[in-house]
């Protein structure tokens, strides 16, 4: 047995071998452009092919300031740079250093072609496209039966809402025959009445998604009654059929969650909205309730029975008031009556006469004040408490003033 080399030895050998190479070294190479990604690090990697090969392609992205245009499917192209081998895959490829337009590929012409008749046409109108139905019962499904796309469809509708009955036309999406075999898909579905019609399949170069690019697929979407979401490869993918759908996802996964609404968020809505209504009729009920007692105790207060009683008790205060002035009327006459009683008695000439003193009338029923009055002789009336006694004078005697 011979001595046996590692892989990484014999790949290495072999790029020497390539980098010995001046004709590989500084070489042009001229094709159309496919599977073109711009990758976030700022490399750009894509295929290049004609009718009979490809070769794998890579421009860094310190060598992407000579790049005077945005690289894309379809393009025709002509690359300088060097061949290589890439020794931890074991392939070759053709290192970029400038990039220069070779005119447009022929598949992209064409698109563009069909894009501005259609375009024109009025085909791509949005007053011609038709509302996605928020909460549908049956999804019709033009894609392949095999492949990821359905797959992902499948989940995530399952994921969403269970309940939505999923129809599949398995449409052939790829190759020769693709593009009729979605336009049937799309007029038996269109027959079954349904909400909504995904098309579309997973990510491709531009040939693969060609079938989407026909223009009897674009006028049968346009046709269909019932409405269409077209999901055709990755988010970065054109097609015609996304132009004339009635909604255009970005995804397969994202076309389903666009036609499939979500049964817990609607579930949750709907308790939200139960909840806010149970609240703002217990608003609406308590205050009905509070104007009520209002209304009533309004009521009660403007009834006849009430303003009798209200009356009736105003007239009771009035007759306590009355009373108490009365007593109050009374309590201070009885008290001057009662001073002037006690002055009258102190006035009166029977209070004197109680107490030993006597009241003498001349002949001229005159009371007799001063002996001045008298004269001897003369015939006098002395009343007592309790009687009158009559004298007459004998000697009057007048007291000395001092």
């Amino acid at each position: 047995m011979g001595q046996a080399y590692t892989v990484s030895e014999v790949n290495y050998y072999i790029k020497n071998m390539f980098m010995r190479d001046r004709f590989l070294n500084n070489i042009y190479v001229k094709g159309e452009v496919s599977n073109c990604k711009y990758h976030t690090s700022g490399h750009i990697y894509f295929t290049l092919k004609d009718q009979h090969g490809q070769l794998a392609c890579v421009m860094f992205a310190g060598q992407r300031r000579g790049l005077a245009f945005r690289l894309e499917e379809g393009q025709s192209v002509i690359v300088l740079g060097s061949i290589n081998v890439y020794e931890r895959d074991g392939k070759y490829q053709l290192y970029a250093n400038e990039i220069v337009l070779d005119g447009l590929g022929i598949l992209y012409e064409r698109f563009e072609r069909l894009k501005k008749a259609l375009e024109a046409e009025g085909l791509f109108d949005p007053s011609h496209k038709k509302p996605i139905p928020m909460f549908p019962k049956r999804v019709g499904i033009v894609t392949a039966s095999t492949g990821a796309a359905i797959q992902d469809i499948c989940n995530i509708s399952r994921r969403r809402n269970p309940y939505v009955q999923l129809i599949l036309y398995p449409a052939q999406v790829q190759g020769q025959g693709a593009a009729e075999s979605i336009v049937r898909g799309i007029k038996v579905l269109d027959r079954m009445g349904l909400d909504t019609i995904i098309i579309g399949r997973g990510g491709g170069s531009i040939e693969d998604l060609w079938a989407f690019n026909e223009e009897i697929v674009a006028r049968a979407v346009y046709e269909c009654k019932t409405p269409i979401i077209s999901a055709v490869g990755h988010e970065t993918d054109f097609t015609i059929a996304d132009f004339v759908a009635d909604l255009r996802a970005p995804t397969p996964s994202a076309a389903a969650e666009l036609a499939v609404n979500d049964l817990n968020v609607f579930l949750n809505t709907l308790r939200e909205y139960k909840r806010k209504l149970d609240r703002e009729m217990q608003q609406h009920l308590n205050q009905s309730k509070n104007k009520l007692k209002e209304f009533r105790l309004r009521l009660y207060y403007a009834s006849p029975s009430y303003q009798i009683k209200q009356k009736r008790q105003y007239i009771v205060e009035l007759e306590q008031r009355l009373q108490l002035l009365i007593k109050e009327r009374i309590r201070e006459k009885r008290h001057r009556l009662e001073l002037y009683i006690t002055k009258l008695e102190g006035l009166s000439p029977l209070s004197k006469l109680s107490k030993g003193y006597a009241l003498v009338v001349g002949e001229n029923k005159i009371p007799i004040k001063s002996v001045s009055q008298v004269k001897t002789d003369e015939l006098l009336t002395v009343s007592l408490l309790d009687g009158d006694i009559k004298t007459r004078v004998e000697e009057i005697t007048e007291k000395r003033r001092v």
